[in-house]
């Protein structure tokens, strides 16, 4: 390959990194930024941009002593990416700091730092991987770090940036024969019951995904619907279902599924994934705040929009595209969805809240808040849950996944669900 096929994904990151600094998810901006690159190069600049973003905090730890000033965003991001290739991701020094300044020249708002950007990659590079490894893990900005500090504490947030800096494992879910596919599979089946893989490859070549005997789905977002502990027959409603992994859980438990979400074609994800798995689910397109569908279901899954700050070892992304402002709003719309799942309960029924989020303003304080809107509901009292402790549990009934939970296993991203009861007749 020419200088330029090396330089085709490093530059598509970069233009990654950009979109990311401008409020864009990598999961929004790559389709269409890498579009024209082979799926090799797609691949590769997104995994650089993620882990330039996962990494950012000790490479800026690492340039801070050779930076007199701040260099442009783009610049600084060109000498992130460079130390993460070298001591991350094993890229040959030379040829990681050569690319990052051929990048720098390519642009006139960036040209006059190239020179720069090589001496102080230079020195920073020649280090070497001790002194990288010595720094600190990678903090989350202070936005998000102050509350979650105060939420948590020093310690466990420090462990949750561990699991962070670790990555994330891919966890399926296997409706039946479990054991027997985590064998087939080379994983191992966790205490929750979900199958995690070490290095699986491509998901859509592994054995069963054809056949639809799995689907990807994180063991903590597993969880809540065996917190609402499903029957067959059950009217249940899954309200903001895309991508559909507990739409999927809910169907092959027997239930009868209507799965609600307001994009078409997030929903269209959900009917593909209920085809390949031969699974049965009413799908709707329809704003969850105003849909007058039939109501008397006997059950209510409502995943709710949120910050989705539980994500972030499967999305280093979010810290550094979200931005504190918006979460006022989200967490308005999140009561007004709790307010409209309730409409559609029989009497009886109930409800399990859940949000991916780290925040206890989308779990805790939403649970104290919808009890005093609504007198008469109740949380249920907690049950035995395989693989779930009951210290996971807090005072006012809901449970909360951290990703710094069961390290030794690879962890879990953040959850927090709750299992409401609404009246009897």
């Amino acid at each position: 390959m020419g200088p330029e096929a090396g330089l085709a994904p490093r530059r598509a990151a970069l233009t990654l990194l950009d979109a990311v600094r401008a409020g864009r998810l990598l999961s929004e901006a790559a389709p269409k930024l890498t579009a024209q690159l082979p799926a090799e190069d797609r691949a590769r600049a997104q995994r650089l941009a993620a882990g330039t973003l996962r990494w950012q905090d000790r490479a800026d730890r690492m340039l801070g002593p050779f930076l007199r000033m701040k260099p442009r965003e783009r610049t600084h991001d060109a000498l992130r990416l460079a130390l993460f290739e070298v001591f991350q991701d094993g890229a040959a020094p030379h040829g990681a700091v050569n690319a990052a300044v051929a990048l720098l020249r390519e642009t006139e708002r960036t040209a006059g730092q190239a020179g720069l950007a090589n001496a102080v990659l230079r020195r920073a590079v020649a280090q070497g991987t001790e002194v990288w490894q010595a720094l600190p893990l990678p903090r989350l900005p202070k936005w998000l770090r102050k509350p979650l500090v105060a939420d948590y504490g020093k310690d466990v947030v420090a462990a949750m940036e561990a699991a962070h800096a670790a990555g994330a494992p891919l966890d399926l879910t296997v409706p039946a024969e479990t054991v027997a596919w985590a064998s087939r599979l080379g994983g191992t089946v966790l205490p929750t019951g979900s199958v995690r893989l070490r290095d699986p490859g491509r998901v859509s070549a592994l054995p069963g995904y054809d056949e639809g005997a799995w689907w990807v789905q994180d063991a903590a977002a597993a969880v809540p619907v065996r917190l609402l502990d499903p029957a067959p027959g059950e009217r249940v409603l899954d309200l903001c279902a895309a991508p559909g992994g507990k739409t999927l859980q809910l169907a092959a438990a027997g239930a009868e599924v209507t799965a609600l979400d307001i994009s078409e074609a997030r929903m269209a994800r959900v009917t593909e994934n209920l085809a390949r798995c031969r699974l049965l689910a009413r799908t709707v397109v329809a704003d969850a705040l105003t849909w007058d569908g039939a109501g008397d279901f006997d059950a209510v899954l409502l995943d709710a929009p949120c910050t989705a700050t539980g994500t972030i070892r499967r999305h280093p992304d979010l810290p550094y595209a979200k931005s504190p402002d918006d979460f006022p709003d989200l967490f308005a719309l999140q009561a007004r969805m709790i307010d409209a799942a309730l409409g559609h309960l029989r009497p009886g029924g109930r409800l399990i809240y859940c949000t991916c989020s780290l925040l206890i303003d989308e779990g805790e304080e939403q649970v104290k808040d919808a009890l005093t809107r609504h007198p008469g509901l109740t949380v249920a009292p907690p049950r035995p849950l395989a693989g779930v402790p009951a210290d996971w549990l807090g005072s006012e009934g809901g449970l909360r996944l951290r990703p710094d939970r069961r390290p030794e296993a690879g962890g879990m991203d953040g959850f927090y669900a709750v299992r409401f009861e609404t009246p009897g007749r």
